[in-house]
């Protein structure tokens, strides 16, 4: 995974884009694993008003879909500064002011990040399980943040295009339990199908 301060300067990039064009530049796993999630969460009848936390949120789309779903109750973290200064401008923009932005490191997050009944992760735990400078130590210390910050029998919903269930559901034993995976493109690969993107729903113990 490339350094944060090459994730900060893709950021810049973006958000010097986004002023040029009004572009929400890249969504970073295409549209439909936003969909997928806010798709279950609508099948699940989960309340409008649940506390949801976006981990890693970048430039904030995931938030604004949420948002337009009807979901009023959204905070987006990111340790990038530029990536939250690039989502309120998104935010601006679409005019959501029910969307709290803020900087944060996961790892090490504030006391008042807490008793949220959804945790969403699209790409974040990918990002932080890449890390060359202990990753396995940083896969540990995300799972303790989750359990810290998601109330018991919260939901957490993770896109991971590195990692595959069986790997998911080891790292995420200690406190969750799988409730479902959402279904995902396949891809054939030498005569065999693979899934380049795996969807779970975890629910914390």
């Amino acid at each position: 995974s490339p350094p944060a301060s090459s994730w900060d300067a893709a950021y810049e990039r973006e958000l010097q884009t986004f002023e040029d064009m009004g572009d929400a530049g890249e969504v970073w796993f295409g549209e439909e694993s936003m969909v997928r999630m806010i798709r279950w969460l609508e099948k699940q009848k989960v309340p409008l008003d649940s506390s949801v936390l976006d981990i890693g949120t970048g430039n904030g789309v995931l938030l604004i879909e949420l948002a337009k779903s009807g979901y009023t109750n959204l905070t987006g973290i990111d340790y990038s500064p530029s990536a939250i200064q690039l989502s309120e401008k998104v935010r601006e923009k679409e005019g959501m002011t029910n969307i709290k932005l803020k900087v944060e490191d996961f790892l090490a997050p504030s006391a008042e990040l807490s008793g949220f009944e959804i945790c969403i992760d699209k790409g974040t735990f990918d990002a932080i399980s890449l890390n060359p400078d202990n990753a396995a130590g940083k896969r540990k210390q995300y799972v303790r943040s989750l359990c810290n910050v998601l109330k018991p029998e919260g939901f957490f919903l993770i896109t991971s295009c590195n990692w595959t269930k069986e790997e998911l559901l080891n790292e995420f034993r200690g406190g969750f339990e799988i409730l479902e995976e959402l279904p995902t493109p396949k891809f054939f690969f030498g005569g065999r199908i693979g899934n380049s993107v795996t969807a779970l729903v975890f629910q914390r113990k």
